[in-house]
């Protein structure tokens, strides 16, 4: 199967350089039924003509010159030859096998974890479907049976609310049911809750499938609400920090001027003394 490869891969790249058609023979300008010393003085002949030495400025011609000896090589083989003329006749095959695509085209881990990623998020949005139809059923039968059971087998609807009790599942035996209390006013169908409050029920109480309820989407939603969510909170920290600043510091600045103004006072209010009936002022002692 190997050697099927190789010679896959040398028709794809003997077409590409030489042009759509051109097969190991007529490259070499040998017929099919040529002899193995024909094959050999075709490709020396060849040779000569694509050596690198002679065409140095020939842009592939390398690969070209390399590419004949491989291809003289099956040629000149029993076996390889016998090989290449099945394909020769009978057309390479479009489908070579997962093996020999794999080997060729082998993804990378970015192209893999893609390739995951879509797959299981198709796959959980087809789960989201089937549980969205089944629910739909569902309703629709809960609603179903609810009519019936208020309405009677002949269905005709009656005025104002009447509660019924519907099975919601379990044999047909009465002990293994599970029994829902539901309303019926007029078309609508409400479920009776404990607190006595009444839901509608509809199709609108099914959850539709939405991409954005996969896991990859609902990944990156929860990462950048998060990610906002910290700048935002990080952002009026900082704010309320500078608010507690500014207090701060008009805090301060009243306590300066009250102390300049106690001072003031002070200096105003200097001590005096009885001096022949009259006050006078103390002089202030120079420091």
């Amino acid at each position: 199967m190997g050697k099927d490869h190789e010679i896959f891969d040398l028709v794809s790249q003997v077409e590409a350089s030489e042009g759509k058609g051109t097969t190991f023979y007529s490259w070499l300008d040998v017929s099919s039924t040529a002899t193995t010393p024909e094959i050999s003085k075709a490709y020396r002949k060849m040779s000569i003509q694509l050596h690198p030495d002679k065409n140095p400025n020939v842009k592939g011609i390398h690969e070209r010159f390399a590419r004949l000896g491989v291809i003289a090589t099956i040629l000149r083989n029993k076996e390889s030859r016998k090989r290449y003329d099945f394909f020769y006749k009978n057309g390479v095959p479009k489908w070579r096998g997962t093996g020999y695509y794999y080997s060729r085209f082998r993804p990378g881990l970015g192209s893999v974890v893609v390739f995951l990623t879509i797959l299981t998020s198709g796959l959980q949005l087809l789960v989201q479907r089937l549980n969205y139809t089944r629910d739909l059923e569902r309703i629709e039968r809960f609603v179903r049976d609810a009519r019936a059971a208020a309405w009677g087998p002949k269905l005709v609807p009656i005025e104002g609310q009447r509660k019924v009790k519907v099975n919601v599942g379990g044999s047909e035996e009465g002990a293994s049911r599970r029994w829902l209390d539901m309303v019926v006013d007029g078309e609508n169908v409400y479920i009776l809750d404990q607190s006595g409050h009444l839901d509608l029920l509809d199709s609108t109480a099914a959850v539709p499938p939405a991409i954005s309820r996969t896991w990859f989407i609902a990944l990156v939603t929860a990462l950048v609400s998060k990610a906002l969510g910290s700048k935002k909170a990080a952002a009026t920290k900082e704010h309320e920090s500078e608010d507690d600043v500014g207090d701060d510091d008009g805090a301060s600045g009243t306590g300066s001027e009250g102390g300049r103004s106690e001072t003031g006072a002070k200096t105003a209010r200097a001590p005096t003394i009885k001096a022949g009936g009259k006050r006078r002022k103390v002089p202030t002692k120079q420091r």
